[in-house]
């Protein structure tokens, strides 16, 4: 019931804008944040990664640092896949870093409107008290391959068959802490 500071409301204005939201309606606008101001958990963004960059290796992972097959459509901005189709401009974007590639997926799951499912799904786990996860938020990646529902059982897989690897790794992490 506050009104808010002139500190608050620029950093309120720049989170709209970086995860962007666009109304002059402060309840929206508060609302949509709430759903896009939220975690993707670490073993999604790991097994998403090696999905889509053959655990690294592949050609977009090793010249462009892009993990997680992102496109652009600028000229130059990225690495033409050689499987292109004939017509299509897009590019598999080049990033400065891994940290950049990673920022970039995240923002991409927490603003495009593919990806309004995943949000959702997180939205009500929050709303549950349940535990934000990897297994349930996979479900609303549907739109990030054609591959369509065959791509979220990959992922549901790859979280299940390397989920002690990961959970060793971070205890190990915890444990240096």
């Amino acid at each position: 019931g506050q009104a808010l500071t002139a500190k608050e409301n620029s950093w309120i204005d720049d989170l709209s804008k970086y995860y962007r939201v666009e109304t002059n309606d402060r309840s929206k606008l508060f609302n949509t944040l709430l759903r896009r101001v939220d975690i993707v958990p670490e073993t999604l963004v790991l097994i998403q990664a090696a999905n889509e960059s053959g655990w690294g290796t592949s050609r977009f992972a090793r010249n462009a640092r892009n993990f997680f097959g992102q496109w652009c459509w600028t000229e130059g901005c990225g690495i033409v896949p050689e499987q292109r189709p004939n017509g299509e401009r897009y590019e598999v974007r080049l990033f400065d870093s891994m940290e950049a590639s990673v920022k970039s997926y995240v923002r991409n799951l927490n603003t495009h409107s593919a990806y309004h499912d995943l949000r959702s799904i997180r939205r009500k786990l929050r709303l549950n008290e349940q535990p934000v996860t990897a297994v349930p938020l996979s479900a609303g990646l549907i739109s990030y391959s054609t591959r369509g529902e065959d791509y979220i059982n990959e992922l549901q897989q790859m979280i299940r068959v390397n989920r002690p690897i990961i959970e060793a790794a971070r205890n190990e992490l915890d444990d240096e802490e």
